[in-house]
């Protein structure tokens, strides 16, 4: 398949301004191709990783990959759907700008790729400039019936939002002069803002210039659920705003319905490959071995292999129970989500440290819970009524982890 034919079959294309075009141009020679990034955090989220995605497969198909940091267009935001962005400071920007920086070159590898900072051609235009060379070529009229535009204006929308259409487009035309860049890949939501480069550069260009616009579908799960959000959480890249651990369960736990599509999206397992695990999911779910492939690969990928060693390292260890051996890093990422209670560095009777960290009810239930060796702490059984915890002995002292039962966790925090 070819890279259209591979996009359509992953279910990874919405719209392409020119199909055949563009094939013809990567047929050619090797062209790039680009997606844009505002530094709006200090780190790219899954919602990021669905537009890179297409791009890393642009790369394998033979092009180059140009990535644009955008500490130009970032300091002032695009247009979102209801309400405007918060400025951030230029000091935050600059913070961000390196964290985005750092996370797109580990996914794409300096080989064929190139990182950019449209703060380096945007900043020194005048505004002179920028109305006599760009704002003269763009129609108020077009502009206004743009989705995302005519979206805001009953509510009201800023001129400064309303010309990041014109900056994007001056974007896609700088690099398709300095860096060969053919194609721009976005969301769909992007579609109006990507066909005004494509129109900037046939007007600047030649109606025959080779420009292309490609976007990719609202990405949902089987429940109609925008992606990437888990408990209403964002997904980081950034290994210390999500762990390793949490970005591979977040995989792991996907549903059955929705398993091979995200293997066709998120990894570069050939058809073959996922057909295979597409017969397993069918007949044997209860083995999870899609989501198994699923976990491995995109972990793997954002991650690298010994995140994905790891993940699966303490998986085993929570369903063993060998808890005793992580370390207090290991805690601290596995049992963030668990209940969670605070308690004083002083050794106390068991039976009543249960009860005061709300973990029990009542002593009474605590004795029989003991006794029934419903109990385990810090990775150890206990089953004696009258045994002395003591927070320092686990986790630098920092954590006690009580395990009720087989799988209900409460994580205490040592004060």
């Amino acid at each position: 398949m070819n890279f259209i034919e591979d996009l359509k079959w992953r279910g990874a294309l919405n719209q392409v301004t020119d199909e055949e075009g563009l094939l013809q141009a990567m047929a050619a020679g090797q062209i790039g191709a680009y997606v844009g990034t505002d530094p709006t955090a200090d780190s790219l989220h899954l919602g990021h990783l669905i537009p890179f995605m297409v791009l890393k497969r642009f790369q394998k198909a033979g092009g180059k990959a140009v990535i644009i940091v955008g500490g130009a267009t970032g300091s002032i935001g695009d247009p979102r759907p209801t309400t405007e962005r918060q400025l951030l400071s230029e000091e935050q920007l600059k913070v961000n700008e390196q964290g985005i920086a750092t996370q797109v070159t580990k996914l794409f590898g300096a080989d064929g790729t190139t990182i950019v900072n449209n703060a380096d051609w945007l900043s020194p235009m005048t505004l002179p400039e920028f109305l006599r060379d760009y704002g003269k070529l763009f129609s108020v009229n077009v502009m206004l019936k743009k989705d995302v535009v005519a979206s805001r204006l009953e509510t009201g929308i800023s001129y400064t939002e309303f010309t990041y259409q014109i900056l994007q487009a001056v974007d896609f035309l700088h690099l398709w002069r300095e860096e060969n860049v053919r194609l721009e890949i976005g969301g769909s939501d992007q579609w109006g803002n990507i066909t005004a480069g494509v129109d900037l550069i046939h007007t600047v260009e030649g109606s025959e210039a080779p420009a292309f616009g490609l976007t990719i579908p609202l990405m949902t799960d089987s429940t109609g659920k925008k992606f990437g959000k888990s408990e209403g959480n964002a997904i980081w890249l950034n290994a210390e705003k999500t762990s390793p651990y949490t970005f591979y369960q977040f995989w792991y736990n996907q549903r059955d319905e929705d398993v091979v599509k995200y293997l066709k999206y998120f990894t570069f397992l050939s058809p073959e490959e996922i057909a295979d695990l597409e017969k397993e999911v069918a007949e044997n779910p209860g083995a999870r071995l899609g989501q198994k492939r699923l976990a491995e690969e995109v972990t793997a990928f954002v991650h690298g292999q010994a995140a994905v060693k790891e993940a699966e390292a303490l998986s085993k260890a929570l369903f063993s129970g060998d808890v005793a051996t992580l370390s207090t890093q290991q805690i601290r990422d596995v049992f963030a989500g668990v209940p969670g209670f605070e308690t004083t560095s002083a050794q106390q009777n068991v039976v009543d440290f249960l009860v005061d960290a709300g973990i029990e009810k009542s002593k009474r239930q605590a004795r029989e819970d003991v006794t029934n060796g419903a109990i385990t702490i810090n990775g150890q059984k206990e089953t004696d009524v009258a045994a002395e915890v003591d927070p320092s002995t686990n986790y630098d002292g920092q954590y006690i982890l009580v395990r009720r039962g087989k799988k209900k966790y409460f994580l205490g925090t040592v004060k």
